[in-house]
């Protein structure tokens, strides 16, 4: 009797609906225009372009128009189709060039927000300057000097509440007023520099991504100074997006990764790295305890820590490896044999999952009603996938 074939099971991947070339130039930045099939990027080259969809089906710059600077950054309002544009010469240009915020920077802007409800355009620029100014006047309203040059940033408008996240790797929290701001607090978790923020108003909480390539989850609203590390990438994390409707996050990486992150589950935080003299399972001396080594007439050891309990171990007491996902470790890490034993494969089950863009990724913008992600990239092209297959 013939052994019956099981099917394979299907493998859910982004779909890649578009490709859009023609940039001399990196696109710096580039969304998805709601409703409509077109897209708007701003690119190195000093052009900002229109794309729409042909009745051949590819997506063609219909509108070009010529920055007198490289665009660096942008932001679109698709209630008003405000455009706000920062520039490589630090000036900002709301609607192209019908108006200008000449004294908005003294170098390169490298972030920009406008928010309806207050009628502000927020920017940071490679001077370490924050500013917000008035985008019917054009007026500055405030500034900030931050640590260190800024690469993310995101404003809550219930609370007034701006996150600025910096190369240094810190995130600083201003409470902005019409013509002053104070500081709220700063923090740090990454190891290298904040490169993307994203904040989710609902849930209160703040993401974070680093060249460190981690992401980390900031509990704001819990007030507890909870933080989730999720690592998933081998490069740099670029960018930042998240699907409220969903709880789910996307992260995508200089690499070229995307990983769809599952945030709709009970996630635990990494534990304090302990100090110990010696292992703490084993009690062999570590290399730098001689009294220890001289007493017991034995060789120092190297000192390891175990990812799920923090404790500090040898090699040989942690000679295993392993997932832990709900951690946020989707790739196998050290943890000493104990806990090897401990981690059930129900908690080695994956919480995330990984698809190759086959470009390196320098910005992200996500349209949650088609479910639609679009990749911009150091290669010069803009790439649209149809993300409903894993982000549903």
């Amino acid at each position: 009797m013939a052994a019956e074939i099981q099917p394979k099971p299907l493998t859910r991947k982004p779909i890649l609906l578009q490709r859009m070339e023609g940039s001399q130039e990196v696109v710096n930045m580039a969304v998805i225009v709601p409703k409509e099939e077109g897209v708007i990027s701003v690119s190195e080259d000093r052009t900002v372009r229109v794309w729409l969809k042909r009745d051949s089906g590819q997506y063609w710059p219909s509108i070009y128009h010529a920055m007198p600077s490289p665009c660096s950054c942008m932001s679109f309002n698709p209630e008003t189709r405000r455009l706000s544009i920062g520039l490589d010469n630090g000036t900002i240009s709301v609607n192209f060039q019908l108006k200008y915020f000449p004294s908005s920077h003294q170098s390169r802007v490298t972030m920009i927000l406008f928010v309806l409800e207050l009628e502000w355009v927020l920017s940071t620029g490679q001077d370490k300057q924050f500013a917000w100014h008035c985008s019917e006047s054009g007026q500055r309203l405030g500034g900030y000097r931050t640590s260190a040059v800024a690469s993310g940033l995101q404003f809550d408008v219930e609370t007034r509440h701006v996150f600025i996240g910096d190369h240094s790797g810190q995130v600083t929290i201003l409470k902005l007023e019409q013509e002053n701001c104070t500081l709220v607090t700063t923090f740090r978790g990454h190891t290298g520099g904040v490169t993307a923020l994203c904040w989710d108003p609902v849930q209160r909480v703040l993401f974070s991504g680093s060249s460190d390539h981690s992401v980390i989850m900031w509990d704001i609203g819990g007030r507890k100074g909870t933080a989730i590390e999720l690592q998933g990438h081998n490069d740099k994390v670029q960018a930042l997006s998240y699907a409220q409707h969903t709880r789910q996050l996307i992260s995508c990486g200089g690499d070229g990764g995307i990983v769809v992150w599952n945030m709709d589950v009970e996630r635990q935080e990494t534990p304090e790295w302990l100090d110990s003299d010696s292992c703490q399972k084993c009690d062999q001396p570590f290399f730098w305890n001689f009294k220890q080594m001289w007493d017991s007439k034995k060789i120092g050891l190297r000192q390891h820590h175990c990812r799920k309990c923090g404790k500090a171990v040898c090699g040989k007491c942690s000679s295993k490896r392993s997932s832990i996902p709900l951690m946020g470790f989707e790739f196998e890490v050290r943890v000493c044999d104990s806990c090897h034993e401990a981690i059930t494969d129900e908690e080695r089950a994956p919480t995330a999952t990984f698809h190759d863009s086959k470009h390196n990724i320098v910005h992200v913008h996500f349209d949650a009603t088609r479910g639609w992600l679009l990749t911009s990239g150091t290669d010069k092209v803009i790439k649209l996938w149809d993300m409903t297959p894993v982000v549903s």
